[in-house]
């Protein structure tokens, strides 16, 4: 599939990445928010720049999404890189305690010096960052057990930075979605689209949900494509099957087929599927 590169970077987000620079001096710790499907695409190239002596949370989201062999071999990975990372599965509340435990134990060192300066300790300042539909939003509604800031599929949908209150322990900053300014990794880019944490103005259905098909092959398990679409996906490539599939299903309605084909992998209907594993870096015809 010959097609133009993926790249999404509307104004909202440059100037939420301003904002979000200015705000940055007055936190104390940086919890970033990754899709556990593609921890490595959804590793922000600025977050260490950003991050200078603050501490850090790595929070890996939408831990229903994987197997829990892909997530024991993060966490084994992830500890080898001297990281802890704490899955969570915002939309439905599990593993946030344990996020907003870490949060505050990362602070403590903050109100340490304070306290051998003579001064009082003060909440931790905490900021949620991460790429577009992560589940940034959902987290910090967890974490306050109420809805203060919105939530929804569509990337970008938080547009005003805002600090809010967890208890007299801690406060937040609820940032926008944030992407680097040029996404120079196209294979990242495409599971970024595939699993939604880009904006949809980006990319082309069909060619994500080619792609996806792909995916799903040279990890031999496309038979959770013939298991749901009751056609098998080993005769065709990823573009063949979907035009395949679509005569099947859709009066031959591709961007129709593409649209559920991406809507499935999306809500888990086709299963708990990882698309990355550590140290790995999957090729995607393009």
């Amino acid at each position: 599939m010959t097609t133009p590169s993926i790249q999404w970077y509307p104004g909202h987000i440059a100037k939420a990445e301003k904002a979000l620079m200015e705000q940055l001096k007055r936190v104390d710790v940086v919890l970033e928010v990754r899709d556990a499907r593609i921890p490595q695409s959804t590793e922000h190239p600025q977050v260490q720049q950003w991050l200078g002596t603050k501490g850090r949370v790595l929070v890996l989201n939408r831990i229903d999404m994987i197997s829990t062999q892909a997530r024991q071999q993060w966490t084994e990975w992830f500890r080898s890189q001297g990281d802890e990372p704490y899955f969570t599965d915002a939309q439905h509340g599990k593993g946030i305690e344990t996020v907003l435990h870490a949060a505050q134990r990362a602070g403590e060192q903050m109100n340490q010096r304070r306290r051998d300066r003579g001064m009082l300790p003060r909440p931790v300042r905490a900021v949620v960052i991460g790429f577009p539909n992560v589940g940034k939003s959902a987290l910090i509604n967890r974490l306050l057990n109420r809805r203060v800031v919105d939530s929804a599929r569509r990337a970008g949908i938080t547009k005003q930075l805002r600090w809010v209150r967890i208890s007299d322990q801690i406060e937040l900053l609820d940032a926008p979605g944030v992407l680097p300014s040029r996404l120079t990794d196209q294979d990242a880019a495409l599971k970024l689209a595939i699993c939604d944490d880009i904006g949809e103005a980006a990319y082309d259905n069909q060619r994500i949900a080619a792609a996806l098909i792909e995916l799903l092959k040279e990890r031999a398990i496309e038979s959770v494509l013939q298991a749901r679409y009751n056609l098998d996906a080993q005769p065709f490539t990823g573009e063949s099957y979907l035009h395949e599939l679509a005569t099947h299903r859709h009066k031959g309605d591709v961007e129709r087929t593409a649209r559920q084909v991406l809507n499935d992998f999306r809500t888990g209907v086709l299963g708990a599927i990882a698309l990355e594993y550590p140290m790995e870096r999957s090729a995607v015809s393009s």
